[in-house]
């Protein structure tokens, strides 16, 4: 084989490692959160009662497989969700904030009370979220999780507990869906 063949094969090769196509959306592999540059960690389909909710992807500076390790690190990371069904603020935050609940105890769930208020009122302001529309959920430690939607930020909530809390959703030992967490973290 000729360096040129060589060549090709690798570069073909490696653009079909980079693409995850998930119940249709095929989240992008690289994006920033501030000034760090974030890789596709995984992704994986929110089913509830047979219907598909969205599609998250999951951004890290490097690759993890362990959902504590994740939840653990002080990084910038993003958590994207790509909706496949249109919810109203109520169903959404609902959701979030039971998912929220079953990884916390009751103590874990005052401390971060005032947080998610806050989240709740990210979400009434944004009324509904429709098919097709996407959700980003950024952390940076200096600054929180800023919470926005189609590339419009709607608010910026502080705290690393309050994001490991969020994470938690997810990675955590109770995630919303043991099939979505194993997608996320590239399984």
């Amino acid at each position: 084989m000729n360096k040129l063949s060589l060549g090709l094969c690798g570069l073909l090769l490696s653009w079909n490692v980079q693409a995850i196509e998930v119940a249709g959306v095929t989240p992008v592999p690289e994006v920033s959160v501030g000034a760090t540059s974030l890789h596709l960690n995984g992704a994986g389909l929110r089913t509830k009662y047979f219907f598909k909710i969205y599609v998250a992807a999951l951004y890290l500076p490097q690759k993890q497989k362990s959902g504590e390790a994740v939840i653990a690190e002080e990084v910038a990371h993003r958590i994207a969700l790509h909706m496949l069904r249109t919810l109203d603020s109520d169903k959404l935050y609902g959701a979030f904030s039971e998912a929220i609940e079953a990884n916390h105890s009751h103590d874990e769930m005052v401390a971060i009370a005032p947080q998610l208020k806050q989240m709740a009122q990210l979400f009434d302001a944004v009324k509904e979220v429709n098919k097709g529309d996407l959700i980003t959920l950024d952390y940076q430690p200096s600054n929180g999780t800023t919470v926005s939607v189609n590339g419009v930020a709607r608010g910026t909530i502080a705290g690393a507990a309050f994001n490991r809390a969020l994470l938690k959703v997810w990675l955590g030992t109770k995630p919303v869906q043991d099939d979505l967490k194993k997608g996320l973290l590239g399984g």
